[in-house]
């Protein structure tokens, strides 16, 4: 249920970005003062005059100088982020080596304000995620649910992208350096067109070691990060179908799929069987490259559409290895009792992270009244952030929705210190 606004908040392009101007260097002309003539003629440096081997040792040392200073603070800013720990007596989040409690008050970045996916611009607009970045922070966020897309970082069932992995690196230095821990979920298929043909075809077992691959891939970079949060294996994966599906990526809500699959037959194995196979084999995959940051799947809360559900991946069988609960609540104008009746089906001994939420099909007060009522037993909150600030959504208030996702943010700061440690 990620971007779970209206279809055309998913598809339609708004206005253009406004990232921070960069600044260029100015040169400036030789000031005449007096005497100048009178001064030395010093040698000038030309092409056909280089720097003699002293004058290049120096250059050389200072260059590296200053390399040292660069990744000296990058690593002082990941440092100055204690990881996130559970803690072993209580059913919710601290901070290593601090005793401090820590509870996630943060936003999905699934796509930006013109319903692009992440991979598609963070190679060529850099200033663009610091401006985000930055944006989030100023609202009072402490954490960033990243969806990764499936065919961005897998180039073949076996081999990973190279290039994808490198830019997560630099987006996780990014997030830490701007103050925000990352939720970091994984194997995204939420654009059809993007998903590789090698990958719809693959069967079931094949499938399945591609995407510990990719877990194992992706875990090898977060390993070195204090900000990772936490690895949430798949937005929403489900276990149904048949002898006859053929449909990894059912039900497709404003041109994107959100729902996964596990398995296209159970062959009438339980859910709760196939779900616990499934975990057991990606948090494997994480653990042999992480075994620090904590682990969860983000799921649907049937128990609001069949009440009385019981949890399938939080179940003894299948959440023994899932360190906390991701639960994605859009409560119904006139129905929190009820989205609150849902989510006690979650209170499993495990803290539960509200990880998707949004004011949908309800007012903002009856958000706020879900958010309040959901604190007995949840430990954190993820909205959602698109790259632009109420004010910005304000501008253009003829524009459909603009209002609501301004109401929204307005909510979300204002909200921030209650909810925040």
């Amino acid at each position: 249920m990620n971007l779970r606004t209206r279809p055309n908040l998913a598809n339609r392009a708004v206005s253009t970005h406004h990232s921070p101007a960069i600044l260029g260097r100015r040169g400036s002309a030789a000031l005449p003062f007096p005497g100048r003539a009178a001064l030395p003629r010093r040698r000038s440096i030309t092409p056909s005059s280089p720097p003699s081997p002293v004058l290049a040792t120096r250059l050389l040392t200072i260059l590296l100088l200053l390399a040292w200073i660069s990744a000296t603070l990058a690593t002082a800013a990941a440092a100055s982020l204690p990881r996130v720990r559970l803690d072993p007596h209580a059913d919710h989040f601290t901070l290593e080596g601090t005793g401090a409690g820590f509870r996630p008050w943060g936003v999905n970045y699934d796509r930006d304000d013109d319903g692009r996916l992440l991979e598609d611009y963070w190679d060529k607009e850099w200033p663009k995620l610091e401006h985000d970045f930055a944006g989030m922070r100023a609202l009072g966020a402490n954490t960033v649910r990243l969806h990764l897309q499936t065919g961005k970082f897998l180039r073949s069932p076996t081999e990973p992208n190279r290039a994808a992995l490198k830019q997560l690196d630099r987006l996780l230095r990014l997030a830490e350096r701007t103050g925000l821990y990352v939720d970091l979920t994984g194997l995204g298929c939420y654009e059809r067109k993007a998903v590789p043909e090698w990958y719809n075809r693959l069967d079931e077992t094949a499938r399945w070691e591609a995407q510990a691959r990719f877990w194992r891939a992706v875990a090898r970079v977060g390993s070195g990060h204090p900000g990772v949060f936490c690895y949430d294996l798949m937005n929403e994966p489900i276990v149904s179908g048949g002898p006859d599906e053929k449909d990894w990526t059912p039900g497709e809500f404003g041109g994107k799929c959100f729902v996964q699959r596990l398995t296209l037959d159970p062959a009438g194995l339980s859910p709760q069987t196939v779900a616990k196979a499934w975990v057991e084999k990606m948090v494997a995959a994480v653990r042999r490259e992480d075994r620090r940051a904590l682990i969860t799947v983000g799921v649907i809360p049937w128990a609001l559409t069949w009440p009385g559900a019981k949890p399938v991946f939080y179940s003894p069988e299948a959440g023994a290895k899932l360190d906390f609960v991701s639960v994605h609540f859009y409560p119904k104008a006139g129905e929190v009792p009820k989205a609150l009746t849902a989510l006690s089906t979650y209170a499993v001994g495990k803290p539960i992270v509200i990880e998707e939420m949004f004011p949908l099909t309800c007012s903002i007060p009856e958000l706020d009244q879900f958010v309040d009522g959901s604190r007995p037993l949840a430990r954190g909150w993820i909205g959602f952030y698109w790259g632009k600030s109420a004010a910005e959504y304000r501008a253009d208030p003829d524009a459909r929705d603009h209002r609501l996702i301004a109401d929204w943010l307005d909510y979300f700061a204002r909200k921030g210190p209650a909810m925040r440690p």
